[in-house]
């Protein structure tokens, strides 16, 4: 559907479906950026069931264009986050996307509409994302999706899925520059006062948590994984962990995957990158003292594991998520 010129002759229809407790913000982001900063290449309506006034966020209402007959017209479908997402959709909404997403309309979401497109079975057999915060209820009520918390949207062709708020802008954009190329997406991105692109597989910003606590374990997997912990600066391997724990290797790489469910080392190395996470966020150490200080190694093997785990170099991190600090300091 790409097309450079700078007018298409025949706007795409855009549907903003609009569902109980609406997120006012995620509403507003495909109206404004599709709808008023794109130069006329799209035609944007919103709509409801029935067409009727739709409870948003912050204690008002929005009153659709339109009615559910509005997806039956339209090129792309957009669902934002609405905050009743867990609980299940009328069966004329339900019918009403699976009869679009059938016809090959493009399907989109922005943070919890995700839910929407899942109870649809549209998202069945993909990748998807959407809030960092709905990740793990995603993941747990749709099984048959893959769930990815570490990106900003997922774009799988016809269906895309992004994360919360400020995503919504980098998926928008993205439809803007598939659709029309480049040089639209950087002129909308500057109507809008916006970077003109965030790639997708940077990751969301995720608060620091542990894979699983040691508090939450038997004394024995919470012995080991506080050892490890205190520990992760060194060339640390299950052996060793057992050592300090007098367990056996084969008891506990099984303990630790019956209580904690990873692998004693993938559980690790999972610390280690939260580690790096937080001193790249509060410290101007280099990236190199960063990465012996958890035990990653070298500069270039923690640049390696570091992406793996959240699709960004560790200076793209900090570039994105650090504050200003004192030179070098590591405590």
């Amino acid at each position: 559907m790409r097309k450079n010129s700078a007018t298409r002759a025949t706007p795409l229809k855009v549907a903003v479906l609009a569902l109980p407790e609406v997120l006012t913000l995620d509403f507003g982001i495909p109206v404004q950026v599709l709808g008023r900063n794109t130069q006329g290449n799209y035609s944007v309506q919103t709509c409801s069931p029935g067409g009727l006034p739709v409870r948003a966020t912050g204690g008002f209402s929005v009153l659709p264009d339109r009615g559910l007959e509005l997806l039956d017209e339209v090129h792309t479908v957009i669902i934002p986050g609405f905050t009743t997402s867990r609980e299940q959709l009328p069966a004329e909404v339900l019918t009403a996307l699976i009869a679009a997403h059938k016809r090959g309309v493009r399907m989109v979401s922005i943070c919890t509409g995700a839910f929407a497109l899942a109870q649809a079975g549209i998202l069945d057999g993909l990748r998807a994302t959407t809030h960092w915060e709905s990740t793990a209820d995603l993941a747990t009520l749709f099984p048959a999706v893959a769930v990815d918390e570490n990106v900003l949207f997922v774009d799988n062709g016809q269906v895309l899925t992004s994360a919360g708020v400020a995503a919504g802008i980098d998926l928008c954009l993205h439809l803007v520059r598939s659709d029309f190329g480049a040089a639209q997406g950087n002129l909308t991105a500057k109507g809008i006062v916006s970077a003109p692109r965030r790639e997708g597989t940077q990751s969301q910003f995720i608060s620091h948590k542990p894979v699983k606590s040691p508090a939450s374990q038997p004394a024995d997997v919470s012995a080991a994984m506080e050892w490890a912990v205190r520990h992760m600066h060194q060339p640390i391997t299950l052996g060793h962990i057992g050592a300090a724990t007098a367990l056996s290797e084969r008891t506990l790489a099984r303990r630790f995957e019956l209580h904690a469910g990873i692998a004693p080392m993938k559980w690790l190395s999972a610390q280690r990158v939260e580690r790096a996470k937080e001193l790249l966020e509060t410290t101007g150490a280099p990236i190199e003292r960063i990465a012996a200080s958890v035990g990653l190694g070298s500069g270039a093997n923690f640049r390696t594991i570091f992406k793996k785990h959240t699709s960004l170099t560790p200076s793209q991190y900090r570039h994105a998520f650090g504050t200003r600090h004192a030179p070098g300091l590591i405590d």
